[in-house]
């Protein structure tokens, strides 16, 4: 049984115990005063497939067998899609930079939250429907000028590091935004065993098993992650850890606030080399913003939007 918050799925190898498990469940929620709901409530196959926080489980027939795929649902890509068509819409007269700004804590939330499913292909499908939305956004900015000179403005080379002229951005603030295609799959890593987070005597496994999560696979920018590794994951004023080591979110409107928090949070100055003179050996660093506030002699790089 997988339970979470007041979502559960019971997997029952048969129609009569999948029955058995519905009433003794009915039976148990009866004296709380809990029933279940009739209209989300159904006993199906798995080669029909469920939805089931925002995932699809269906098992699928291929040449090398039976397969069992997690994917968006269906349902979650319709609402994921309304929600950046109605942010988009919201932004009508706003320039480039406050879209990436709005958009990109939005994208990586989702992203990050659908990263350890089946979502190479709708990843792609979202990219391409987002810059159609965008491309819409800019003409309609500017209702004088060509498609040419649309492009042009709003589309280029924005990434430092991917050689992708179609990348919506700023050109002035150097802010673009993320593609969902971007977030790399990470597969979830079974729990050992029988292992329990309510176990007293398993603190030190759950401990190691959420900071390597984190450690290993931050879903932050390239550049931002790389220089979060070199440090080791400190501030490089305070030492102290940048991002809260503790249990990792797992729900779409967790990461979102998540992206938005570390933002808020984590900035780049430049910080001179020990014994190096002025401005010569600078470095970018990932400190606090609240350290930044107290030590502000370096240089800050706007590249919060990125994050």
């Amino acid at each position: 049984m997988i339970v979470y918050a007041d979502d559960l799925v019971a997997l029952c190898h048969s129609r009569e115990q999948a029955d058995l498990v519905r009433a003794r469940l009915t039976a148990w929620l009866a004296p709380k005063g809990l029933r279940f709901n009739p209209a989300k409530t159904r006993i199906v196959t798995i080669e029909d497939g469920f939805d089931f926080l925002s995932f699809n489980v269906r098992r699928y027939h291929t040449a090398d067998g039976p397969k069992l795929l997690i994917k968006p649902s269906k349902e979650s890509l319709v609402t994921i899609r309304r929600r950046l068509k109605a942010e988009i819409r919201a932004l009508r007269g706003h320039s480039a930079a406050d879209v990436v700004h709005r958009l990109n804590p939005i994208i990586r939330g989702q992203a990050a939250y659908y990263r350890s499913g089946v979502s190479k292909v709708a990843f792609a499908a979202l990219d391409h429907w987002l810059w159609n939305r965008l491309h819409s956004w800019a003409r309609r900015q500017h209702q004088r000028k060509n498609r040419r000179w649309v492009a042009r403005r709003y589309f280029g080379r924005h990434h430092p590091s991917r050689n992708d002229k179609w990348i919506f951005g700023d050109p002035k603030t150097g802010a673009y935004l993320h593609r969902y295609s971007w977030t790399p799959i990470v597969r979830h890593v079974p729990v050992a065993g029988r292992s329990s987070p309510d176990d007293p005597a398993l603190t030190r496994y759950w401990a190691n098993r959420h900071s390597r999560h984190n450690r290993r696979h931050p879903p932050l920018a390239p550049t931002t992650g790389r220089a979060l590794r070199a440090q080791t994951g400190r501030c490089a004023r305070c030492g102290d850890h940048l991002l809260h080591p503790g249990d990792p979110p797992d729900s779409l409107h967790q990461w979102e606030t998540w992206f938005r928090a570390a933002r808020t949070a984590i900035t780049q100055t430049a910080i001179p080399a020990p014994g190096a003179p002025d401005q010569a050996g600078d470095r970018h660093r990932l400190v606090h913003a609240s350290c930044h506030r107290r030590h502000p002699a370096g240089q800050t790089a706007d590249t919060d939007s990125n994050l």
